[in-house]
């Protein structure tokens, strides 16, 4: 095959160092990611592949024939070094799109009208050894990816367990290689179903991996490292690497708020701050703040012991509790009544607050009320009866 007169293989032989330079120079001045990286790599390895690519579609064209798997070996390893690197995919196969693109526009440019045919036949080779080159330089830039994000995974799997656990935490940061926080933001995840969870249209295992997928990204953006979870749709526990200095609780309520929105599901939410050595147990004071306020009814949100210090104290295990309970036991088989009282002293004894989310009229919750005092020999809006009423509901949560 010829152009203008020249036997297209000599041609691109014969300027492949020159186009080797040309191609290096335009990739640096349009891409920050090359231009980042060190300069003896970008003119020895990464030059040296686009010298390769050059000189090997020279041999293509001389014999009129497709690439060999063999043939790109080199272009394998190389991107899959630039995966290790952390270069983009996209910035990788760029590269290679602007070299084999520069060669063809000056192959082509002295073309003549004789030329036709073999610059058809030219043009249907340039493409199937991009092609061939897309191929085998995704495939071994995803494989090493797929490798590295199964190692880093299992690292972080194996330290989640290990600060979880209370479990000596030395032997575990040399395997893995991962660094340890000075302080964890611990949180414990309740989570409800998203639209897509919900939707007939969608596959459920498809959108709860999306939802997680969501999750886990925004958990990452907390403090800009990446959280170790173990959460699946429903919730869990995630620990944030953070420095010892507190978090801002109200920016971090804005934080979890914007996550819902994100998932587009309910999330109640229990946080504490913890040394590695602390995290065991603030792993189980998120907990049960998460299972006291989703008996509680409360709403979604993110919540610290601060906010709910005294349900907190009365849903201990104490020697009082059966009896704060039994207080209410009138109440048993009445269940319009309780939860009337539930709802009641929910809403800050707001009887039309009350009777809006119970769909009844006001006059209705009055009358209940009265029969609640009459049964229990309380009232609930009597001041002095009130913390006994509070405390009797919030033990019989405790107690199931």
């Amino acid at each position: 095959m010829q152009i203008a007169g020249r036997p297209a293989s000599q041609w691109l032989s014969a300027r492949a160092a020159d186009l080797t330079a040309r191609v290096i120079a335009r990739l640096v001045d349009e891409s920050p990611v090359y231009r980042a990286l060190p300069r003896e790599e970008v003119d020895g390895e990464i030059a040296e592949i686009v010298h390769r690519n050059m000189e090997l579609f020279a041999t293509l064209v001389f014999e009129r024939r497709a690439a060999y798997d063999s043939e790109l070996v080199e272009q394998r390893n190389s991107a899959a070094r630039r995966a290790e690197e952390g270069v983009p995919l996209e910035a990788v196969l760029h590269a290679y799109h602007l070299g084999i693109g520069m060669s063809s526009q000056d192959l082509f440019a002295a073309a003549q009208p004789g030329d036709m045919r073999d610059v058809q036949v030219l043009l249907t080779m340039v493409l199937d050894f991009l092609r061939r080159l897309t191929i085998a330089v995704s495939a071994a830039y995803l494989e090493e990816r797929q490798i590295m994000e199964s190692q880093e995974n299992s690292g972080r799997r194996s330290l989640m367990s290990a600060l979880v656990a209370g479990d000596p935490l030395d032997a575990v940061v040399h395997r893995t290689g991962l660094r340890l926080a000075p302080h964890y933001l611990a949180l414990t995840l309740a989570i409800g179903e998203n639209a897509d969870e919900r939707g007939s249209g969608v596959s459920g295992t498809v959108a709860s991996r999306r939802k997680l997928r969501r999750l886990q990204g925004q958990l990452d953006r907390i403090t800009g490292e990446p959280a170790l979870t173990v959460i699946d749709s429903g919730g869990g526990t995630a620990l944030i690497p953070c420095s010892a200095s507190p978090p801002d609780w109200d920016e971090l309520r804005a934080t979890i708020e914007r996550v819902r929105v994100v998932i587009g599901a309910d999330m109640w939410v229990a946080g504490v701050v913890a040394a590695p050595g602390e995290v065991p147990d603030a792993v189980t004071l998120t907990a049960d703040i998460v299972a006291l306020v989703g008996r509680a009814g409360r709403p979604p949100g993110l919540y610290r012991l601060q906010d709910v210090l005294l349900e907190y104290q009365l849903s201990r295990p104490s020697a009082a509790h059966r009896e704060l309970a039994t207080l209410l036991d009138p109440l048993v088989g009445k269940p319009e009544l309780m939860q009337t009282l539930e709802t009641y002293v929910a809403n800050g004894l707001n009887r039309r607050a009350t009777a809006a989310a119970l769909d009844v009229h006001a006059n209705t919750v009055d009358y209940r009320m009265r029969r609640v005092a009459e049964l229990i020999g309380r009232t609930p809006s009597d001041p002095a009866d009130l913390p006994h009423i509070g405390a009797a509901l919030v033990a019989r949560r405790a107690l199931g």
